[in-house]
Formats: structure tokens, sequence, C-alpha cells
């Protein structure tokens, strides 16, 4: 449950960032980590045009360089972008600066005023000096589609016990998320449409 949905001191760690929209609202946050790749971002914006909903991409600048027209698709369809830097570098791994700049690099060509750092963590130091320019938008519910020991079925069982009212819900545009997103993406929307969600973007 620390994965799926963080404890509380951890969304102490950074104050204003967003882990949670709405409480009183029966909606629900769709969140894609890392594309845009042709390998899965095609098949994800055709299930969320079936279902009628719209949802937030925190790409990775290199992915969004290589795959500009997937890029266009994404926005072109109504959906929202956010930062998720360059090269998905680790935070702890990398001077202040230097992840600064990374981000700034990916953001000439995402455009957003939106950021999620890639594993869910930053120094102190460099989520104080991004959320100067940037909104920081962690999640509320992480289905771990990209985990190699969780199944389809695992992710969808993730969705089901976590999800609630103003949940921002991560999911991945990846490789290693793809092959069980062809099962879990469909059957966890409608099982949130079902229960009366509506889908929304992070303005």
């Amino acid at each position: 449950m620390f994965i799926e949905q963080p404890a509380k001191w951890l969304r102490w760690l950074y104050p204003n960032a967003l882990w949670r929209m709405d409480q009183s609202e029966r909606a629900v946050y769709l969140t894609f980590d890392d594309g845009p790749i042709p390998e899965s971002t095609p098949f994800i914006l055709d299930t969320l045009r079936k279902f009628g909903a719209k949802a937030t991409f925190f790409m990775v600048g290199e992915n969004v360089l290589r795959n500009h027209d997937l890029y266009n698709r994404i926005v072109e369809e109504g959906h929202q972008v956010g930062n998720h830097t360059f090269n998905h570098i680790g935070a702890f791994k990398h001077w202040t600066i230097t992840y600064a700049i990374n981000t700034a690099q990916a953001n000439e060509l995402i455009k957003s005023h939106l950021f999620r750092p890639p594993h869910g963590w930053m120094r102190h130091s460099e989520y104080w000096w991004l959320q100067r320019k940037y909104k920081i938008v962690m999640w509320d519910l992480v289905t771990r589609d990209y985990s190699k020991w969780l199944t389809a079925q695992d992710v969808i069982n993730n969705v089901k016990r976590y999800a609630r009212n103003g949940s921002i819900i991560t999911f991945h545009d990846s490789l290693k998320s793809i092959d069980k997103l062809k099962i879990a993406l469909p059957l966890s929307l409608q099982w949130l449409k079902d229960q009366g969600y509506e889908f929304k973007i992070i303005e």
C-alpha cells in the first residue's frame, strides 16, 4: 500500500504538490508517465477515446523529440501534457542545477506548467526550485502496471481497491506496461465508469 497509495508523511515532504484533487467530487484524474512511444501511446489514446476519457500525459522530452507526431495527437485530442524531464533522470543522481536544466530542456518541447518527477522523488532543493515555475503533480494511486511481478488482473485490482473521489491515478505509457494495459486499461476504465466516476484532466 505504501507504493499504491502514498502515506501521509510522504505527502508532507512536498506540501505544495498535488496528490489528490477534490475529495467531494465523483471524479478521477488519469495520468500516463514516460511516453510518448509508438508501441503504446496509440493504444492508450484509442482506448481513452472509446470511453470518452481525457488524461494527463507526463512526457519525457527525448521521447517527444523522437515522436512529435504522437505529442501532436495527444494535444489535438484534448489531453493535458506535463513535463517528466528530458531523459527520465533520477533526482538523487544529479545536482539541482543539472536537474533544473534537464527539465527546462524538456519543456522547450513539451510546453507545460505541470511537472512530475521520475520515480516520484526529488531532493528538497529540486522541489523548491521547480515549484516556482511548475505545479508539481504526484499521485493518489499508482497502478504498478510497470511491475514484472504483477499481472493485468493485479493492476485492475489496484484500481478497484484504491480509487476514490479525486484520485490522481498513475499508469505508464511504456514498454514495461503496455502488455498489461491492453487488458487492464479498458477494464479499469469500464469499472470506474460503472462506479460513476467522471474522467478529468489536471488543468
